[in-house]
């Protein structure tokens, strides 16, 4: 009777012990678990404090609303405040100051004022580097650089692919309505820009529409992509060949009324990272303007190969990024993976520099 009551016992011991390896061994792989989650998405953990992101004045004095929990509502980004009142300096992690104001002058830096410890300046622009003045006297000032370039802290580019949800019809439909073979938008021609002289170059092989305020036949908004819907190709050209400089020339004008663009400005391999595949003609790929000129009209003709130009439609659409809160929202959403005591020591060097 006694043996059997010791069997029990140790019976009722080894299921206790299992039961409790079984539950350490539980509360390890739930630990493990959230530790990774940690690490992958450290803002998933971060304070619930809502992060200050002061915007010092407004690119081109065009004031937009802050009211109420922005970044969230637009953009479904929590805990990221946006402010526009110089009075929140002192309570700001982030301060932002657009370019163009501060090398006109019409906005100064808030160096007279004692900068809170750990609080960031971020340096903003969208143009391309020969627009942005001379930066030597902002040397060891910016924290961070906002720019559409792909290695900018915040990259904000004038555009961007998202899938589609559903595919999309086939575009050869629309081909007939094609009674142009090139057009233009110009309003600011420079005949020293490398657009103009490639522009002056194909024009005089094959004819270019141009429409715009250089030609007195300007565009307003609700023409704009209807006109370039009736031309094969688009003539694409940033006003200066600069790397990553990719502006809505490509990402509307030309993918959003259904032409085929023709690129110049970054390099082949910066629209490469970011274009759909064969969704745009790159002036560089060709030895002459002349051979550009020929390869357009064989394409215009054939219209199988032109329409494999817009297949990337049926699974992509194109995102717009033009609002600044968008913008300023992203500060927040990246805020943890940027460096804590990064300081751009030369950032005339960096905007000018030319290749990553």
């Amino acid at each position: 009777m006694e043996s059997d009551n010791t069997k029990k016992t140790a019976r009722t011991l080894m299921k206790r012990c299992l039961l409790l390896s079984f539950l350490c061994i539980l509360s390890l792989c739930i630990f493990i678990g959230w530790s990774r989650n940690l690490r992958l998405n450290p803002l998933a953990f971060s304070s619930s404090r809502n992060m200050t992101i002061l915007l010092w004045h407004y690119p081109f004095g065009e004031s937009v609303s802050l009211n109420g929990d922005v970044c969230w509502d637009m953009y479904h980004i929590p805990h990221c405040r946006l402010v526009d009142q110089h009075s929140m300096f002192s309570s700001a992690d982030v301060v932002v100051f657009h370019n163009r104001e501060l090398i006109e002058g019409t906005q100064k830096l808030p160096t007279d004022q004692p900068r809170p410890r750990g609080q960031r300046w971020a340096w903003m622009t969208l143009e391309a580097p020969p627009h942005n003045g001379n930066l030597d006297p902002f040397a060891n000032i910016f924290n961070m650089t906002i720019t559409y370039r792909r290695d900018a802290d915040i990259t904000v580019p004038y555009g961007e692919l998202l899938p589609k949800e559903d595919e999309g019809r086939l575009v050869e439909d629309n081909l007939q309505e094609k009674t142009t073979l090139i057009c233009w938008v110009v309003s600011n021609y420079n005949s020293n820009h490398k657009r103009s002289q490639v522009y002056n170059d194909l024009n005089a092989i094959v004819p270019v529409k141009v429409y715009g305020r250089w030609t007195q036949t300007p565009l307003d908004s609700s023409g704009l992509l209807s006109t370039i819907s009736h031309c094969y190709f688009y003539l694409a050209f940033e006003n200066s060949v600069s790397k990553d400089y990719i502006t809505e020339k490509l990402w509307y004008n030309a993918y959003e009324s259904g032409a085929v663009p023709v690129v110049l400005g970054a390099s082949l391999s910066d629209y490469k990272a970011v274009a759909p595949p064969h969704s745009f003609i790159h002036v560089d790929e060709f030895a002459s303007v002349r051979e550009l000129a020929n390869y357009l009209q064989e394409l215009a003709k054939d219209k199988k190969r032109y329409a494999e130009y817009l297949t990337w439609k049926q699974h992509w659409k194109v995102k717009q990024n033009s609002d600044v809160r968008e913008r300023l929202c992203k500060i927040c959403a990246e805020f943890n993976s940027l460096p804590q005591h990064k300081v751009y020591s030369d950032l005339e060097a960096w905007d000018k520099t030319t290749s990553a």
